[in-house]
């Protein structure tokens, strides 16, 4: 990662505006066709949750704007994200917090997150690092918008990305995808990239 010089920052006033807001963090839901990548996945025989996770940070990696985080309360940019996400026990019906490396290939990655799931017992193994993107599956309601619960940490500017459940519509299938970040690093047009590599990347995949 590199320190950022502020005085040498085209976007230095509009970080300094935002992170002076009581809550500079926002969050867009939108709607994605995964016709395609679900077909594909499923003659892989590959988990939805995995192959999703790795979908969207492979996207959101090329985008510097996701890759910018506090450190010491600094502005820094981090070479590469990697993945937290989380995963239900369906038994306890409790959730447990996975972190993975990122890795340069679907296959790659959804055989360590496979590992890496399977071999964890505990819920939580350790404070969130700041060099991830967060996931957190919504899968069983088709919502419009959502909401999350905030620590108070205005310097908290860990991407959270959320889907909630899929359905038919008009012989596509359509994920609600939401998108949370801090407005000091990212503003709508980013998100409006990430949604355009995105779902490029599920039509082509």
């Amino acid at each position: 990662m590199k320190e950022i010089d502020l005085s040498n920052w085209n976007r230095a006033l509009h970080y300094q505006i935002f992170r002076n807001y009581i809550n500079p963090q926002y969050c867009v839901t939108f709607e994605l066709d995964i016709t395609r990548f679900l077909e594909v996945i499923k003659q892989q025989g590959y988990s939805f949750t995995f192959s999703f996770v790795f979908a969207v940070s492979k996207c959101a990696n090329h985008i510097k704007e996701f890759r910018y985080r506090f450190v010491d309360g600094k502005p820094v940019l981090f070479d590469k994200i990697n993945t937290s996400f989380t995963y239900l026990n369906k038994d306890t019906e409790l959730f447990k917090v996975v972190n993975v490396e990122m890795t340069d290939t679907l296959e790659e990655y959804v055989k360590r997150a496979s590992e890496k799931e399977q071999a964890q017992k505990e819920y939580f193994t350790a404070p969130l690092g700041n060099d991830v993107f967060q996931f957190s599956a919504f899968p069983w309601v088709k919502y419009t918008h959502i909401s999350h619960t905030a620590s108070g940490n205005r310097d908290n500017a860990t991407p959270l990305f959320d889907w909630g459940k899929y359905e038919e519509k008009d012989g596509k299938i359509m994920l609600p995808f939401s998108v949370q970040v801090h407005h000091s690093f990212v503003d709508g047009v980013h998100i409006g990239k990430l949604a355009e590599d995105l779902q490029h990347y599920l039509d082509t995949v």
